[in-house]
Order: structure tokens, then C-alpha cells, then sequence
């Protein structure tokens, strides 16, 4: 009879686009979502956990298609044959909890939601498929003064996290005024004026000379390709030009050359004013111009959101991968979409809202040196008498409820030299030593280990004597020393 083939090992390996996360970068993140959500709570906005998955129906950008069913999406079709897939932002499932909820819920309704979404997208080289987001939305309030408090927020956020003014800008642009543009343009084919936002879009790529060959008969790109344009003349695509170069000097100037920019647009003169409403508003507050700005240049979203629109970005430059400078750019966006309800209820709500990407603002404050150094492992202690296991642990809680992080060592003790290396590579700060001896006696060794590396490194043996790194001191004292030591080293 033939021996049965043994089913091959399974790869210990993610899946691709997915990555683990240790230690200090999970506390990392859990401390800048502790630190986000106190901002939002301070602005009076309500916590909200939803559902990681949603029905692709809910979802309802990423609908299933005959050839990939999960387009976009990580999704799967039920018993029932119904289909479901895990979020890929947070702003759909509010939509939809809005929508089944809205009567047992305050109007307006002022939530926040932070965890992980999922996108089904090609990964690269720091995009990966499952991320965190840190949103705060405001849904029933028409009025331009949220869409202000929303942008206060977002600086004030940025600031708790550790971005200092001067090293961000949130700027705040607006979606009529660019329908304003369009219809300055005198575009009516709808195919024209999506390729008129596609183009806009490429604006901080080509910039303005590029846009203006897009617009027309198009340009040759980087790589020698032939892009064609929108076909428009140089005198419909003035308007979309002199909108995106309308920042002027300071708040007032841009105002003015956006009126200039739209025309006689009703639509556009609307959204004009929203953003001088916007200025007020936040001036009244004391945010000036160093922390937020009219900015029309900003396009991101633009397809999506209804009204205003913001984003902050990260002014202080970088080092690439080639060693180039270049500004480590946007780390959060959001704008009003008062549309996104409406495919629920089938009546428009207004709704405002932010997203942070809270990996994206990890990865500045790392790369400012403002986070990253290793953190402090915990108090060990050893164990010098495996029959006296009780008494380390009796030791560990004491050091427990005194509110000291520790552990007993619970590796094989035999070898005591393996249990400091153990404590070295948790980088603890102290190890706690009561052996035979010092039981007799009433006493403990407490050891400093990040004195003592910093000893074995560079000191010669007068500084060895002069700054022992390790204390003998009465049983009963070791919680006051341990805390001595954390506290030289915090």
C-alpha cells in the first residue's frame, strides 16, 4: 500500500500587502489614538464603533461585478447569497448607521470612529492593504460653521499629536466654487468636465503650464508617452487656470481672484462666500493664516465632496529614498458630502467630516525624531531558586501594585547569565537578584542595566567605582529603589 503524501508545511509568512506590527509601534499608535480622541471629545463629538463589515449594498461604492466580484473591496458572498465585504473607509458605514438609526439619534449628530479599513488595491512600497483611520464627522448641519470647527479641530489635533505650527498647513478650498469654473467654461458634455476634474487633479503633479497642454491638445509625459488633451481652447481653459492660481497674499486677495475666476456663476459666487464665511469664522477663533488657509490649488476629493473641502499637510521636508528633498506632504482630508445619506433615505443630509491617517502621522513624527526611541521594557526579576518561585512572584506583584511594569523570569533559570540577556533584550530597565544569601539576610541586589550597559560601554574602572550600577538594599526597601532608578532613567 502506498505511504500517504504529508501535506506540506504551511509558509509562515503575511499575506501580501499586510504587515505585523510589535511592541512600540502598537503602543505608539495606541497612545496618538488616545491623544486624537481626547481632541475630539473636547469638540463634544460622541464615539462610534461600528461593524468592520458592511453589506456591498451599504457600501455601495464597490459593487460586485460578474468578472471580480471584490473589486476594490475584500469580499464574499453569504448563505444566503447576499453579499458582504470588510469596510474600506469609515464614512459608508456612518452613512449607513445614520440612515438606521436617524431616529434615535440627536440632529445634528457629531461622531468619532478609529480602527482599520480594508483595500483590496495592488500593495507598494508603504501602501499596504489594511490601515487606520482616525475620522470625525458631523451629519444634519447645513451651515458652513461646522465645516470651520471641523478644520479648528483638525489643527488642533495635529498640535496634541506633536506637530508644532510652522511645520503644517491646513488648507480649505471648495467644490462650487470649481462648479463655478465649469460653468464659467460653458461645458455641458458631462464627459467634458469629468476630463476637465481629471486634469484639474494632476494640478500638483504637471502644474499650471501642464494642466493648460491637458486642457488642450495635450503634452508629452515623463516618459516620452503622448497624453491627449481635453481638446478645449486657451480661452475656455483661462477660467480653470486662473482658479487654480487664485491664492493670493493673504485671505482677501484669494477671495477677490476667485469672484474673478467664476463669472457671473451663481454656484460658484455661493461657494466664494462660503469660504470667506469659513476665514471669519476662524479668525473669530484666533486661527490665522499659519495654521489654516484659503488655498484653491487644493483638489484633492474634489469628485466626491459637495462643498468644502480641506486637507492638512506637512510642510517640513524630508529625505527620500535617494537622498532628494522633498515636503513630507498630506496626512488628513476630508470636505462636506451632502449627497452620501440620500442613497439610503432618499432624502439629501448634510453631513461634514475628517479622516486622519493615523500610519501616514507615525511615520512624520518618526520621521521628525519625535517618536520611535525604543521603549522601556519591564522590571525583571530573576529567579535564583526555582523552589522559590513563590516568593519572586509575591516580589513581581508587589512591584505590580505599586504601578511599576514587571515580570519574573520564566525561561529556565539554570543559567543565570541567560536570564540577564533575557532582561536585555526586553530592554528592562532593572533586574531584581535574591538569591540564597540575600534571603538569609533579609536583602536584594537590584541592578541598574541601563546604567550598566552605558558603564560597559565607555566608563573606565575609577567611574566604575564611583557609579556602581548595582545596589544591595533591605528587602523591605525595594520597591523605593526600583521606582529611584525609573524615574533617574524616564
Amino acid at each position: 500500500m502506498a505511504k500517504e503524501k504529508k501535506a506540506p508545511r504551511p509558509k509562515a509568512q503575511t499575506p501580501k500587502g499586510f504587515r505585523d506590527y510589535f511592541g512600540s509601534e502598537v503602543t505608539e499608535r495606541a497612545e496618538m489614538l488616545h491623544a486624537i480622541a481626547g481632541v475630539y471629545h473636547r469638540y463634544g463629538f460622541e464615539a462610534l464603533e461600528s461593524s468592520a463589515v458592511e453589506t456591498v449594498e451599504a457600501l455601495g461604492k464597490f459593487l460586485p461585478d460578474v468578472d471580480r466580484p471584490n473589486e476594490g473591496v475584500f469580499a464574499w458572498q453569504d448563505e444566503d447569497e447576499s453579499w458582504m465585504a470588510l469596510r474600506y473607509d469609515l464614512t459608508a458605514p456612518l452613512a449607513r448607521v445614520y440612515a438606521q438609526h436617524r431616529n434615535d439619534l440627536p440632529l445634528p449628530y457629531r461622531r468619532y470612529a478609529m480602527g482599520p479599513v480594508w483595500r483590496n488595491e495592488k500593495p507598494g512600497p508603504g501602501r499596504f492593504r489594511q490601515f487606520y483611520q482616525c475620522d470625525a464627522d458631523t451629519v444634519g448641519a447645513a451651515s458652513v460653521a461646522a465645516d470651520a470647527e471641523i478644520c479648528a479641530m483638525l489643527s488642533d489635533t495635529l498640535e496634541v499629536v506633536g506637530i508644532p505650527r510652522g511645520d503644517y498647513l491646513v488648507r480649505v478650498n471648495n467644490r462650487k466654487v470649481l462648479n463655478g469654473v465649469l460653468e464659467a467654461m460653458g461645458l455641458d458634455d458631462d464627459a467634458q468636465r469629468d476630463a476637465v476634474l481629471r486634469t484639474i487633479d494632476k494640478f500638483d503633479k504637471v502644474g499650471e503650464s501642464g494642466v493648460r497642454e491637458l486642457l488642450g491638445k495635450g503634452r508629452l509625459d515623463a516618459s516620452g508617452a503622448y497624453i491627449d488633451g481635453v481638446g478645449l481652447s486657451d480661452a475656455q481653459a483661462d477660467p480653470v487656470l486662473a482658479f487654480l492660481t487664485s491664492k493670493g497674499a493673504d485671505a482677501g486677495a484669494t477671495v477677490a481672484n476667485l469672484r474673478a475666476a467664476i463669472g457671473s456663476s451663481q454656484i460658484g459666487a455661493e461657494g466664494v462666500d462660503e469660504l470667506e464665511e469659513i476665514g471669519a469664522l476662524l479668525a473669530a477663533q484666533g486661527y490665522g493664516s499659519d495654521r489654516i488657509e484659503i488655498d484653491p490649488s487644493v483638489v484633492r476629493g474634489l469628485g466626491y465632496y459637495t462643498g468644502p473641502v480641506f486637507e492638512a499637510e506637512l510642510t517640513f521636508e524630508i529625505l527620500d529614498e535617494k537622498g532628494r528633498k522633498r515636503q513630507f506632504g498630506s496626512v488628513s482630508g476630508g470636505g462636506r458630502y451632502d449627497d452620501l445619506v440620500k442613497r439610503f433615505t432618499g432624502q439629501s443630509v448634510p453631513a461634514t467630516g475628517v479622516s486622519i491617517g493615523v500610519d501616514r502621522l507615525l511615520a512624520a513624527l518618526r520621521e521628525k525624531s519625535r517618536i520611535g526611541s525604543t521603549a522601556q521594557g519591564p522590571v525583571v526579576v530573576t529567579v535564583m531558586d526555582r523552589e522559590r518561585m513563590a516568593d519572586y512572584q509575591a516580589m513581581v506583584a508587589e512591584l505590580r501594585n505599586a504601578g511599576i511594569r514587571a515580570e519574573v523570569y520564566l525561561g529556565n533559570p539554570k543559567n543565570f547569565g541567560n536570564q540577564l540577556k533575557y532582561a536585555d533584550k526586553r530592554n528592562s530597565p532593572v533586574a531584581v537578584i535574591e538569591g540564597g544569601d540575600e534571603k538569609a539576610r533579609g536583602v536584594l541586589q537590584i541592578k541598574d542595566l541601563v546604567l550598566g550597559a552605558r558603564l560597559a560601554q565607555s566608563a573606565s574602572l575609577e567611574e566604575w567605582k564611583e557609579r556602581p550600577s548595582q545596589y544591595e538594599v533591605p528587602r523591605a526597601e525595594m520597591v523605593a529603589k526600583v521606582r529611584e532608578i525609573l524615574e533617574q532613567w524616564a
